[in-house]
C-alpha cells in the first residue's frame, strides 16, 4: 500500500502458521488442532482512517475519548470530480455541489468525491497529487453543523501543503475527518444515506483505521449533539 514518504506502509506477516502450530500437540490424536495468527504493524494514519482531534493539536481529544456518535449518522456525498489533482476545494465549490445534490448540508457527515482514488490507485502518485480542502471550505462545513467529513486520498489537505489549512481549521472548529475513503462514486446522486466509520478504541490514539460503510435507504436518524469528550 502506498504511504507518505515519512510513513511506513502497513506490514502483515505470519506470526504462527498451521504448519508450525500443528507440532504443539493440540487437539486429540484422532483430531489434531492447529492455528494461524498474523502480526499487524501499522500507523494509525495509513489506509482508510479517521483523525482524532489529538492529531491536530496537543489539547485535542484522543480517539478513545470521543463518543461513538461522532462516527455515524446521516451523510451526503458531494460531486467534486471537476477538481484537478493538486487543486483546492473551496467553499464556493462545496456550495455548488450542494445545490447539484439537491440536499442541504445540515449536520451531515459530508463525503467528498473527486475521483482521485480511481485515477491513481495503486500507483505512488496517489500520495503526492491529491487535492485538498481550504480553510474556508472547512469553516463552511462547520457553519452548517457538519462535525465530520471525508475525502479520497491520504489527506484532507492538498499534497505538499505545509500550511495544512484543513487540519488547522478542524482543530479550531472541533471537527474530525476521514481520509483515504474509496468507492465514493457509488454514492453520487443517491441523496442522503447513512454512514458508519467506527474507530478502534486505541488508548491515547491520534486516529484509527476504520472500515467505512454507507447504507443507502437505511435509517437516517439525527446524530444528536454528543460532547467532544467523555
Amino acid at each position: 500500500m502506498p504511504a507518505h514518504a515519512s510513513f511506513p506502509p502497513p506490514l502483515v506477516e505470519p506470526f504462527a502458521t498451521h504448519e508450525s502450530t500443528v507440532k504443539e500437540g493440540l487437539g486429540t490424536d484422532l483430531d489434531p488442532h492447529s492455528y494461524a495468527v498474523n502480526r499487524l504493524t501499522m500507523l494509525e494514519h495509513v489506509g482508510t482512517h479517521v483523525d482524532a482531534p489529538l492529531h491536530f493539536g496537543p489539547a485535542g481529544a484522543a480517539i478513545d475519548e470521543l463518543d461513538l456518535d461522532w462516527f455515524h449518522g446521516p451523510a451526503l456525498c458531494l460531486d467534486l470530480r471537476h477538481i484537478p489533482d493538486l487543486g483546492d476545494i473551496d467553499a464556493t465549490d462545496l456550495a455548488a455541489a450542494e445545490r447539484a445534490a439537491g440536499v442541504k448540508v445540515e449536520r451531515h457527515i459530508v463525503l467528498i468525491c473527486t475521483g482521485f482514488h480511481a485515477r491513481h490507485w495503486p500507483y505512488p502518485d496517489v500520495v503526492t497529487t491529491n487535492p485538498g480542502l481550504t480553510a474556508e471550505a472547512t469553516h463552511w462545513l462547520a457553519d452548517r453543523g457538519s462535525r465530520a467529513h471525508g475525502v479520497e486520498g491520504p489527506s484532507t489537505d492538498r499534497a505538499g501543503s505545509r500550511e495544512f489549512p484543513n487540519h488547522r481549521a478542524c482543530r479550531d472548529r472541533g471537527l474530525i475527518h476521514y481520509e483515504w475513503l474509496v468507492g465514493l462514486e457509488q454514492l453520487l446522486g443517491v441523496g442522503q444515506f447513512y454512514f458508519m466509520g467506527f474507530p478502534m478504541k486505541i488508548a491515547h490514539g491520534t486516529g484509527s483505521p476504520v472500515r467505512a460503510l454507507a447504507v443507502i435507504g437505511g435509517p437516517n436518524v439525527p446524530t444528536g449533539t454528543a460532547p467532544a469528550q467523555r
